[in-house]
């Protein structure tokens, strides 16, 4: 395997620059300990894979090629497959050898009087949704592609026998209690349109609901909250002529516009119909954890927030294997009147850098205590280097417990199974780059003791490149 690094570039690195390669299902080696008698059932993770071709890099980290690593946990042991979700893009360009397509970060090549007519390529590599008969792979600027629950095979775009050609998040909302999915998608005329989907467990859409918008923002995912949706609407805007004029890319006509603030946004989520909306102050974010009613009335929201869109150029930056801007986020929980539009209150709980919060998948929605995230290490150069680490916050008493994973190694976005056996207990799974050997491994944590040792470390065949998001399917639900 090549190994692709100057005594320049950080050892993440090598984990973005190399294209991720495909592998056939293989029985994953144990490197240390054991695999969980109780853990039963699929890690998928999505991710962009592939960020250059015939010598062109990409614009943006976002414009990859989506490629997901399907691992199944069977009474076997742990197979291992991967696979890049084959659009339609993605098979013309492949054909082709270069790019051909405007994406997030990048324009259609050629003068921009030949730009036009082109089209915009569904990456399909953002995250994934584990149905009954189906895995979707997620971008929000598209419908989902379809894929083959075991082998990861695409089996092509879906429309939930409902889209009709609007958008679908890669933040769908699963309720634990009634197998309920909401999720949404944006559609852009002169204005906005929020377009808010119920779907039942099969994914199929059943209800649909539509907010207009003020503008053209950018919402990347929201919140279910007991009987509520929340959006929080962050004040970036696009610049809608250089975009249709070709002249640039979607990131580069997004503008951060601070006197917007940001926009709450209150769903009812039974009649999908506007219950509230008002601004408050100004931020960014990109994900929220948990979120859920009180008895009082009103609503916790946990965001991971970011004073502005820098972000976006550090995202940018990730795709050329080095980073200067440092966009720190940390995790942040508001209390607001759903009904009386306003903030009770809104405070910073955890200090330390983060992202990609999530909980136990049985309290989405519902109170909650643990929130698992990626981190910073505690000395990291914010600016340089990549999350170092994974964590438990424990919102009760503000304890934080960290994994110690070791310098040079970097965690994908922290995933809760629930023991098959013993529903009381929890595993956490992430998949680890490990930039000292350039290798890749699944590393698997007891939910209560993160800062012990991984109970188990599956070696994986191939690298798999950073990515974004992931989901645990239990074997009940396959």
């Amino acid at each position: 395997m090549v190994t692709i690094r100057s005594r320049q570039q950080p050892k993440w690195s090598q984990a973005v620059l190399q294209p991720g390669q495909e592998f056939d299902p293989v029985l994953l080696k144990v490197r240390s300990g054991a695999i969980p008698v109780g853990l039963r059932g699929s890690l998928y993770r999505n991710g962009p894979a592939r960020l250059e071709r015939g010598g062109q890099p990409v614009g943006h980290w976002f414009d990859g090629d989506g490629a997901i690593l399907g691992v199944h946990f069977s009474d076997r042991g742990a197979t291992g497959v991967y696979r890049y979700v084959q659009t339609a893009g993605y098979q013309q360009e492949q054909q082709a050898g270069k790019y051909l397509l405007a994406n997030y970060g990048m324009t259609a090549p050629g003068a921009w009087w030949q730009r036009f007519g082109k089209g915009v390529k569904n990456a399909a590599n953002t995250s994934v949704l584990a149905l009954p008969d189906k895995l979707l792979a997620l971008w929000e600027g598209g419908q989902p592609h379809a894929l083959n629950l075991e082998t990861l095979e695409t089996i092509g775009l879906d429309d939930l026998e409902g889209l009709q050609g609007l958008t679908y998040s890669a933040h769908p909302k699963c309720d634990p209690k009634t197998g309920q999915i909401f999720n949404f998608g944006v559609s852009f005329g002169a204005a906005g349109t929020l377009h808010i989907y119920r779907s039942d467990r099969t994914g199929k859409i059943q209800q649909q609901g539509t907010v207009p918008l003020k503008g053209l923002p950018l919402i990347h995912d929201f919140a279910l909250a007991g009987q509520y949706l929340i959006f929080c609407v962050p004040p970036v805007r696009l610049n809608a002529l250089p975009l249709l004029t070709q002249l640039q890319s979607f990131s580069e006509a997004l503008q951060w516009q601070p006197e917007q603030g940001t926009e709450i946004i209150v769903i009812n989520r039974n009649s999908l119909e506007l219950v509230s909306r008002f601004a408050i102050d100004p931020w960014f974010q990109w994900h929220f954890g948990n979120a859920y009613e009180l008895g009082d009335g009103s609503v916790v929201i946990e965001i991971v927030r970011y004073k502005d869109f820098q972000t976006n150029q550090r995202l940018k930056e990730v795709a050329s294997g080095q980073t200067q801007t440092a966009a720190e986020s940390t995790l942040w929980q508001l209390r607001l009147d759903p009904k009386g539009q306003k903030v009770i209150e809104m405070q910073e709980v955890l200090q330390r850098g983060c992202e990609f919060p999530i909980v136990d998948p049985r309290e989405t929605g519902q109170p909650s205590r643990y929130t698992y995230l990626s981190m910073h290490c505690q000395n990291a150069h914010i600016a340089g280097d990549l999350y170092g680490t994974i964590a438990r916050f424990d919102s009760q008493t503000a304890n934080l417990t960290e994994a110690n994973l070791g310098e040079g190694c970097y965690p994908s976005e922290p995933l809760y199974a629930v023991d098959a056996i013993d529903p009381n207990q929890g595993w956490i799974l992430t998949v680890v780059y490990d930039g000292n050997q350039n290798q890749s491994e699944v590393w698997i944590f007891d939910a209560d003791r993160l800062d012990d040792a991984p109970v188990c470390r599956l070696a994986l065949p191939m690298v798999i490149p950073l990515g974004f998001h992931g989901t645990w399917n239990p074997a009940s639900s396959t």
